[in-house]
């Protein structure tokens, strides 16, 4: 049986503020979020658009829970390393390449735009 990768998030509000989250599937829980639908966290419900700005995976949910964790402890001025990719994570990780985070938001919002007509 293969384990279920797991993606630590970090997503950018239009006021600058960064929320950091966990998934098993990457597009759908940013669907989630910017769509504003029962399933947004409540920090980012109305306060949109959303950037997807960082993504990785790690192999386990104990592992993306520890990282969840210690990256949220962390201040903005590191949380804006770690998405320029000068601060590394603590654990082992398979960082998304910008053009990955850049299709699934033009993907989103294209889905977004298509259910309000």
């Amino acid at each position: 049986m293969t384990k279920k990768a797991w993606t630590i998030y970090i997503i950018e509000n239009k006021l600058g503020m960064n929320y950091c989250g966990i998934c098993t599937n990457l597009s759908r829980r940013f669907y989630e979020h910017a769509s504003n639908s029962k399933l947004c966290a409540k920090a980012l419900r109305g306060k949109g658009p959303l950037t997807l700005k960082y993504a990785t995976e790690v192999d386990s949910h104990s592992n993306a829970l520890k990282t969840e964790l210690w990256l949220k402890k962390q201040t903005k001025a590191s949380k804006l390393k770690i998405i320029a990719g000068t601060l590394p994570l603590p654990l082992e990780n398979n960082t998304f390449e910008q053009a990955q985070l850049d299709l699934i938001q033009f993907e989103v919002h294209n889905k977004i735009q298509n259910n309000k007509t």
